[in-house]
């Protein structure tokens, strides 16, 4: 895919003409790990970003040793040819999951003749069922040879994740002569003593069952069509708030030919070892937002290393491949590839009786933050400017009326007015609108993300997440969020209040700074 620099941004945009009001500034200090930029720079202040390069899909990490060893896919060679130059998987460790550290390449790319190394999973063998030593880091994943044929092949690691060797350069699972054979996400299914293998197969999740990791048989699938091509599997249970033990079902799926999102789809069922029996034909989505894909999920450990039954990490890529080339951070940072926020996911029972997946910021979070402005309860009619400048933040507020037909927040506000995100509610839906500011989509379809919101609550939650290069809205406690791609002049710092057709009370309003 032809990359394309944030120059070219500027002169394909509307807001093209406004390219001289990019400021001009002194080099950047550099974060531990992170080359310094000459310019002004774009890398996000509180989320996850590659130290250089490319990246794109993340992949689950795993605990070991009293930290999260957090994996993705990485091209140390795509400023010079692309994304079509293949990815490696890069390691960094973290044990709040908001500060990382860079542990380098893990698994390499191109040191056999199977070439790049796609998405998959590692497990850890605690029982070594494999036979390379109890407590092996075992990754499987996708590779095509070919170019075009996928198939699962096995690295392993006996230096606790650091580092991986190829198990022979024959498929642990080939191909069965199908197109789309991706991206496996293995779990263990300790009540039948075996390991189970979700994978993505077109318009269908295939299961396949294993008692060495090292051979695999086919069990069975879930199909679901209508939401595109399903990639980047994902298989749990989780603990509900009313003690129910559920099983979901998560794919990364386009739905936006159907007006949907093109984010993670779910659905919660049960899963018998073999087969997924969905609660409800239609999934759930767990963003609204245009950039929240390659998603995974994964436990949350306490500090003694037992895990949680009824908490679910969650994060995503925070980019789109309709336009995953288009970024401010290439020409002055030398990289391409943000994370979103890690999520905190609990299942929720609602009155009708349905289960959902409720989100909110990693708890980690307050733990870095460095300024907190507490602006209490704000009467707003009509758009009330606030004296806060900022381009990197949250803010939180609960806004309450008695009649009016939308309210919100306008983010990352031009000096002048004319630029801006807005977040918020409109008669019977919450979005997050970006077309106001620049922003990556250029055809103009993608600008603006709803959910379902009901009016006649008369007050709304809001909590949202703004960086350099992003915004996530998280809407009544993490009932629904939206994420995407955003990319505001650096000038633009501003920070407004509205409401359209009546008055509002923005309710503990308090903006935090982080530290990362």
């Amino acid at each position: 895919m032809r990359m394309m620099s944030r120059r070219s941004l500027l002169a394909g945009s509307a807001a093209g003409a406004s390219a001289t009001l990019l400021p001009t500034a002194s080099p950047a200090a550099a974060k531990p790990g992170k080359p310094a930029a000459t310019c002004a720079s774009y890398r996000a202040e509180y989320h996850f970003t590659v130290p250089d390069q490319w990246k794109n899909d993340p992949q689950r990490p795993v605990w070991i040793d009293g930290e999260y060893r957090y994996y993705y896919l990485y091209n140390p060679d795509y400023l010079a040819g692309g994304t079509t130059t293949g990815t490696a998987w890069r390691l960094a460790t973290s044990t709040d999951l908001v500060s990382f550290q860079d542990r380098g390449t893990a698994v390499p790319k191109d040191t056999t003749v199977n070439g790049d190394v796609w998405s998959g999973s590692a497990v850890i063998d605690t029982d070594d069922t494999a036979g390379f030593g109890a407590g092996a880091v075992i990754v499987i994943a996708t590779m095509a040879p070919d170019e075009v044929t996928q198939a699962q092949y096995l690295y392993y690691s006996t230096d606790g994740g650091r580092t991986f060797t190829n198990h022979g350069t024959d498929p642990v699972l080939p191909n069965p002569g199908v197109r789309d054979f991706r991206d496996p996400k293995v779990i263990r299914d300790e009540e039948r003593g075996r390991w189970v293998m979700a994978l993505a197969e077109n318009d269908k999740v295939g299961f396949y069952h294993s008692d060495d990791l090292k051979s695999w048989t086919y069990a069975g699938g879930f199909v679901h069509g209508g939401i595109g091509v399903l990639e980047c599997p994902d298989l749990f249970r989780v603990t509900a708030d009313d003690g129910t033990a559920k099983w979901v079902l998560g794919v990364s799926a386009n739905g936006k030919g159907s007006g949907r999102p093109n984010t993670y789809a779910y659905w919660t069922g049960s899963f018998d070892g073999t087969a997924f029996t969905a609660d409800a034909t239609d999934p759930q989505w767990l963003d609204h937002g245009w950039d929240w894909y390659a998603a995974v999920t994964f436990d949350r450990h306490r500090s003694d290393g037992s895990v949680d039954p009824s908490v679910r990490y969650a994060m995503g890529w925070l980019n789109n491949w309709d336009y995953a080339n288009i970024t401010p951070t290439i020409d002055c940072d030398g990289f391409n590839g943000t994370d979103s926020i890690v999520r905190q996911l609990t299942l929720k029972r609602a009155s009708s009786g349905t289960y959902y997946l409720a989100s909110q910021p990693v708890a980690g979070l307050d733990a870095h933050v460095s300024r907190t402005v507490n602006l209490g309860d704000l009467e707003v009619s009509g758009t009330r400017v606030l004296d806060y400048r900022g381009t990197a933040y949250e803010v939180t507020c609960e806004i309450t009326w008695d009649q009016l037909t939308g309210a919100g927040v306008q983010l990352r506000r031009s000096p002048d007015g004319s630029r801006h995100v807005d977040a918020g509610v409109y008669r019977d839906y919450a979005f997050l609108n970006r077309r106001p500011t620049v922003n990556p989509d250029a055809s103009g379809r993608w600008q603006e993300s709803h959910s379902p919101f009901d009016p006649s609550t008369r007050r709304v939650r809001l909590r949202i997440l703004v960086d350099r290069t992003s915004v996530e809205m998280f809407v009544d406690d993490g009932r629904y969020v939206h994420s995407s791609e955003v990319f505001p002049y650096l000038i633009d710092t501003g920070l407004a209040l509205f409401t359209i057709d009546g008055p509002a009370v923005f309710r503990n309003t308090v903006i935090r700074e982080f530290a990362v």
